[in-house]
């Protein structure tokens, strides 16, 4: 069984999605679709995961909150 990450999703100005595992220092990628980008986010935890060990991250997700300021 895999290791599991999450990814946070956002569309910058060009219509690209553009994701990042916060966990993981300078872990991002970007796609033109959503199925694409998580494709390359798996490459990228990969090589990410290979530069660092971070086997005794236990970190849990809370959640995403939005603020207006």
């Amino acid at each position: 069984m895999g290791r599991e990450f999450y990814v946070v999703i956002e569309r910058d100005e060009d219509g690209l999605y553009v994701g990042e595992v916060p966990w993981l220092a300078g872990c991002y990628s970007q796609g033109e679709t959503p199925d694409e980008l998580m494709r390359n986010m798996r490459e990228v935890i990969a090589l990410c995961l290979e530069d660092d060990d971070t086997s005794d991250i236990s970190l849990e997700f809370v959640g995403v909150q939005k603020v207006i300021v």
